[in-house]
């Protein structure tokens, strides 16, 4: 963070690219902590509300979380007929598990993250997540997701890559691989669909690791579906690619089937994702 000259103003500022940097007010900074892995911090900007940051990077901004959030999970989970069990890769901070809870159908979701520090933090200081960790159907799991995946007893109907952007040297990186995926599919219920967040997905910077994971995903699924929409404060159009075991299972729903499936599958007004999103979002 940076003190603008003799303004007194705070500053946060994170790279973009090596000649783009994006920069927004902190007004205070409410809470630290630090793990093993990383730094954390929640704090409170100008523009966006309440920030979560993982090592000085803004991962969720209070004012626009449920943008990513919503386009991560819904289009994957109304996609599914009948999704019973999800297994979340990452999603520490909880977002992404309560919406998957908000489908009626979803019996059990599993929600693997390698740093509890992250998790309980995100516990104590994010009240808008606090019903989705005390949810019966939740079982958290603090450890590698790829383990967890991989040892868990039993199969999935969806499963959701909630992860950092697969940076070489970073974790995270043996989560976007060709054998992380067909491992993935092993542990997909016939019909079963996975869903992983993509990084930016904008004209300029789609080939960093969108179009990357998107290629990838196709060695290995019969069918990738990509989308994306803009996200304020990652300053970016943000990428997902949903891909699917079965070509035929609902890929390619239209506007009118998917605001039916939002009214009778999922508990509650959704904040932005409605079949109108959904057409948009799609490429």
């Amino acid at each position: 963070m940076a003190d603008a000259g003799g303004s007194k103003r705070l500053w946060l500022e994170e790279d973009i690219e090596s000649d783009l940097r994006w920069s927004y007010t902190v007004k205070s900074i409410l809470h630290t902590g630090k793990s093993e892995f990383q730094d954390v911090e929640l704090v409170d900007t100008g523009p966006f509300g309440k920030v979560l940051l993982l090592d000085g990077k803004l991962q969720s901004a209070e004012r626009d979380e449920f943008v990513y959030h919503e386009c991560l999970v819904h289009p994957a989970l109304l996609a599914h007929p009948c999704p019973k069990t999800v297994f979340i890769a990452g999603g520490g901070e909880g977002s992404t598990a309560r919406e998957v809870l908000r489908h009626k159908t979803v019996e059990k979701c599993v929600m693997v993250d390698i740093d509890g520090v992250v998790v309980t933090f995100c516990k104590k200081h994010l009240d808008v997540n606090k019903e989705a960790f005390e949810d019966p159907r939740l079982e958290l799991i603090i450890g590698d997701a790829r383990s967890g995946l991989e040892g868990y007893d039993g199969k999935f109907d969806v499963i959701v890559g909630d992860l950092a952007d697969p940076v070489w040297g970073n974790p995270c990186y043996q989560l976007y691989t060709q054998a992380y995926y067909e491992m993935c599919k092993s542990k997909l219920n016939p019909g079963g669909v996975l869903v992983t967040q993509s990084g930016p997905a904008g004209v300029l910077s789609c080939t960093e690791v969108y179009t990357v994971i998107h290629n990838t995903l196709k060695q290995v699924f019969p069918k990738v579906v990509p989308a994306a929409h803009h996200v304020p404060s990652f300053a970016d159009t943000w990428g997902w690619q949903i891909a699917f075991c079965d070509e035929a299972t609902g890929a390619e729903l239209g506007e009118a089937e998917i605001d039916a499936r939002i009214a009778a599958r999922v508990e509650g007004e959704l904040a932005h994702y409605d079949g109108r999103c959904h057409a948009r979002s799609s490429r």
